[in-house]
């Protein structure tokens, strides 16, 4: 295939070399030359503009959006004016499913296609294979399954769907993480706090050889703890949120579904911008280990 992709940060760079091995033919655009450079380098064909992206695209065209949720808006505003009957554009950021739901609508009065993907696994997932959860006219998923094939590990994209299931399902499993951290976190800072004296890296290791809680985020806890020491010097302990969990909490409290675990988890989150901790600690090393999320304490 042939497609254009908007937005080249940690996540859309790594995509996009990805997209490339497996064959496709990638028209890139974004505001910083790094980013682009990296990408011609890499094999994609540079746009300097949405206007020169879609005239280097045949019709139909696939876009694929990769841009922070608060821009988004601005960036299918430029689409909207462009594109054509026919043409797709693919939300793949962590856009609230609600206006997904609304913005396939915008787009459908144009008689152009509009999927909602959400996209886990981190900057590492981009490039080596991520999990994709997808919203939207199924048949129009169905046309172009190949491209959500093949950035995907294996077996992990599927058709959710009506338009913003995918971001639903997204959102969802991002209060899901938060929960799942703070758990680990509370756990180590008992584990620390018992006077046992304890390896930390040690109880990481045996805790994901084949135990109950064995898990990616016990395996990036051990590498944490391995790279950083048993008392995690020098990381933060003002775990940063970036707000869908707050989006899960919005959906909890709508349909009526007790959710406090994941609230909690908010809670401590916050709580840590004014009391650093070493569960804060924590969540900050698990942050920068799958997603690349700044750890260290300002100088």
């Amino acid at each position: 295939m042939k497609i254009g992709y908007i937005g080249l940060g940690k996540m859309g760079s790594n995509m996009v070399e990805r997209l490339l091995e497996k064959g496709h033919e990638i028209v890139v655009y974004d505001p910083k030359e790094e980013a682009l450079s990296r990408a011609k380098e890499a094999g994609a064909i540079v746009a300097k503009g949405i206007v020169e992206m879609k005239e280097l695209i045949t019709a139909p065209r696939l876009i694929w959006v990769m841009v922070p949720h608060n821009i988004v808006d601005n960036v299918l505003g430029e689409l909207e004016e462009v594109l054509e009957k026919g043409d797709v554009v693919v939300d793949g950021g962590n856009s609230p499913y609600t206006q997904s739901m609304e913005r396939a609508k915008k787009f459908k009065n144009r008689e152009i296609h509009f999927l909602d993907a959400g996209v886990s696994g981190g900057p590492n997932g981009a490039r080596n294979g991520a999990c994709v959860m997808v919203g939207g006219e199924e048949e129009v998923y169905k046309k172009n399954e190949k491209l959500f094939k093949d950035i995907s590990a294996r077996d992990a994209y599927a058709y959710m769907g009506k338009s913003g299931a995918g971001h639903f399902v997204k959102m969802v499993h991002n209060g899901i993480e938060y929960g799942m951290m703070q758990a680990i976190a509370e756990g180590f800072d008992v584990l620390k706090c018992s006077g046992f004296g304890l390896n930390l890296k040690d109880v990481a290791h045996i805790y994901n050889q084949q135990s109950v809680i064995t898990s990616r985020l016990v395996g990036w806890m051990e590498k944490g703890f391995e790279k950083h020491g048993n008392d995690l010097e020098g990381i933060t302990g003002s775990a940063v949120g970036t707000g869908e969990a707050l989006w899960t909490l919005e959906a909890a409290q709508k349909y009526g579904v007790q959710a406090q675990v994941i609230q909690d988890a908010v809670n401590a989150r916050t709580a840590s911008q004014k009391k650093p901790s070493f569960q804060g600690q924590i969540i900050s090393v698990l942050r920068n280990q799958f997603g690349g999320h700044e750890a260290k304490e300002k100088e």
